[in-house]
């Protein structure tokens, strides 16, 4: 795969931005649509950020060298959205990090993945049959992909070692968690890797589990969930699966056993069955034929002086109902003759945005077609309230009220 190569300034200017307070991946995504690259989004966000009534902490130059420093020095790198060296599957859903702290071995990541994922408090029969599972889906081919979390998430590290196998952590790179894994991580560099889209020294809290368990599932064509109560991490992990249009497995257990409640639902509700691993295999081996769960790297992406184009990579990477706009002028949207004007419109606006939206998720055709508002200005509204913490975009380009 071609991709892209970011020059180090454009590598630097994503940093800050994906570090500055209230940008997460999707509003991230939704920036570089509008003005076409990481500079220009940081030049226009104080301006955005006022029209929606706050301030924003954009991160600083000196920041963002610290932390490039600081993984330099650990011996790991940053790979941006769109590289080559980026994992294919991962790229294909809408809250893919536009940055990856990546330790190890990064080709692992460009290898076919499956999710292996259960109970911290796993029977001895679950740890068993991970082991197994974890073991024969490496011998097949598949870098077993889990959180580093204790019970099901190491017994799959730890038989999967020599095969190659992929951590994905909750905080920065510089916190391992549990702190008892951390020999286990350092056996697991030698030929798999371990991921964070977290600030390098940055430990985890509990918000950041979940949005840990969106990247397994991502970075996977298939998850199994081998042990799990009915409310767990575990199903988070697969019911991100699911709507990031993967397969999801699920081991079957005994009714009267807890920790096999959540796999059995699972199958209840349409899980494939997982006894073996040739289960798995036998299931994901099309989709290694067809290609299915990768996005394709975008190409073409060079322009006349050799540096890449981010609007062209943003172009192809644009997320469901965002319509992208050219980029403003340097004074940010004021004077913009397309933003709304100062007589009270842009409010009048604002006003009958949040009157569309509910706690319930909605398109943002939906907004446009209800609203009767051209779509650029009802998508850079929309960009202004999330900014505000008033909106929350959702998989698929679904927006709600925050």
């Amino acid at each position: 795969m071609a991709g892209i190569v970011l020059t180090d300034r454009q590598r630097l200017d994503w940093l800050r931005l994906i570090r500055s307070e209230s940008i997460g991946p999707r509003t991230f995504r939704s920036l570089m649509n509008r003005f076409g690259g990481a500079a220009a989004a940081l030049e226009a966000l104080p301006g955005l950020a006022r029209q929606a009534g706050r301030d924003i902490r954009i991160c600083t130059t000196a920041e963002a060298e610290r932390e490039f420093e600081g993984l330099h020095r650990r011996g790991a790198r940053l790979i941006a959205l769109g590289e080559a060296g980026y994992p294919r599957p991962l790229q294909a859903i809408d809250s893919a990090p536009p940055l990856l702290s990546v330790l190890g071995r990064p080709e692992a990541l460009l290898r076919p993945g499956v999710a292996v994922v259960g109970s911290r408090n796993a029977s001895a029969v679950g740890l068993k049959f991970t082991a197994r599972l974890a073991r024969e889906l490496g011998e097949a081919g598949f870098v077993v992909v889990s959180g580093l979390a204790r019970g099901i998430d190491t017994a799959a590290h730890e038989a999967s070692l020599a095969t190659g196998t992929v951590a994905v952590l909750a905080g920065g790179l510089e916190h391992v968690y549990p702190p008892q894994n951390l020999p286990l991580l350092q056996r697991l560099l030698e030929e798999g890797a371990a991921i964070s889209e977290m600030p390098l020294g940055l430990a985890p809290r509990g918000r950041d589990f979940p949005r840990r368990n969106r990247l397994v599932s991502g970075l996977s064509l298939g998850t199994v969930v081998v042990e799990a109560a009915r409310k767990s991490g575990s199903l988070i992990t697969a019911r991100f699966a699911n709507e990031q249009g993967r397969i999801v497995f699920a081991v079957p257990g005994s009714p009267l056993d807890p920790r096999a409640e959540g796999g059995n639902h699972l199958i209840r509700e349409g899980a494939t069955l997982c006894a073996e691993a040739s289960h798995v295999i036998e299931a994901l081996t099309p989709l290694l034929d067809d290609g299915r769960g990768f996005g394709e790297v975008p190409q073409g992406l060079w322009d006349g002086a050799g540096e890449p184009r981010e609007q062209a990579l943003w172009d192809e990477l644009e997320l469901p109902g965002i319509e992208p706009a050219p980029p403003a002028p340097a004074s940010g949207l004021i004077g913009n003759p397309d933003a709304p004007s100062s007589n009270g419109e842009g409010i009048d606006l604002r006003q009958s945005v949040l009157q569309l939206l509910g706690t319930a998720p909605v398109t943002v055709d939906d907004i446009v077609r209800a609203g009767g508002y051209p779509a650029r200005e009802i998508s850079r509204t929309l960009l202004e309230l999330e900014l505000d913490g008033v909106v929350r975009r959702h998989p698929g380009g679904e927006v709600s009220l925050a």
